[in-house]
């Protein structure tokens, strides 16, 4: 059994080599890279036409999470020996050094794999798709949006769910569980919530006003 700095200490990581980047350099490209995203697509969504505000955050907002989903956790789903490697690459590191929040990454848990898998294949293009599709003003604007909410809540309750049936001991240190375990999947429960809040109003009203002109 080869050392390794996760939790449980017992768990049996065969190959494993240790990570050969600092948190600095692996946590600073991923804020640099998504911080760049943000405010590329924020000067995009300008030259959309009349675009409000809030259209414009959701366009940088599903920008970002998609292209997390597929370009971050892609190469977790695809990659189940990256903790073996001995030429590692940033992605690799990425998931080390995540595992220290949660171990059943590095210990490829079933369920973790197949949330993820789901979010990769299903969620990360459709979360593409509702970049365009707000852009565009397409009607199935705020479907779209409700719908992959809906995945992503989902998703986050299974993550959560599996991790306290598990029993819940799979993070390195107080300070990996709220930075990595809590703090890193926050915002996929936090906003999801409130666009599907937003979506839902919207395609209430929408029906109404059909309904309305139906009975005219």
């Amino acid at each position: 059994m080869g050392a390794h700095p996760y939790t449980p200490a017992g768990l049996d990581l065969p190959g494993y080599v240790p990570l050969r980047l600092s948190q600095l350099e692996i946590v600073g490209p991923y804020l640099g890279a998504s911080l760049f995203v943000l405010a590329t697509v924020w000067l995009l969504s300008g030259r959309c036409g009349r675009l409000s505000k809030a259209d414009r955050l959701l366009m940088c907002w599903w920008a970002f999470t998609g292209l997390t989903h597929l370009l971050i956790e892609g190469p977790f789903v695809f990659t189940p020996d990256f903790f073996t490697k001995s030429n590692p690459n940033f992605f690799d590191e990425v998931w080390k050094e995540y595992s220290k929040g949660d171990s059943r990454y590095v210990a490829r848990d079933t369920a973790t794999v197949t949330v993820e898998a789901i979010t990769v294949l299903l969620e990360g293009p459709a979360s593409l798709l509702a970049v365009y599709a707000i852009a565009s003003r397409k009607s199935y604007s705020h479907i779209l949006q409700f719908t992959v909410c809906l995945g992503q809540l989902y998703g986050c309750i299974v993550y959560f769910a599996t991790a306290y049936l598990d029993g819940f001991n799979f993070w390195a240190s107080p300070f990996y569980f709220w930075a990595y375990f809590i703090g890193a999947n926050s915002s996929w429960v936090v906003i999801p919530l409130l666009i599907a809040r937003r979506s839902w109003k919207k395609i209430c009203v929408a029906i109404h006003q059909a309904e309305k002109v139906k009975t005219k």
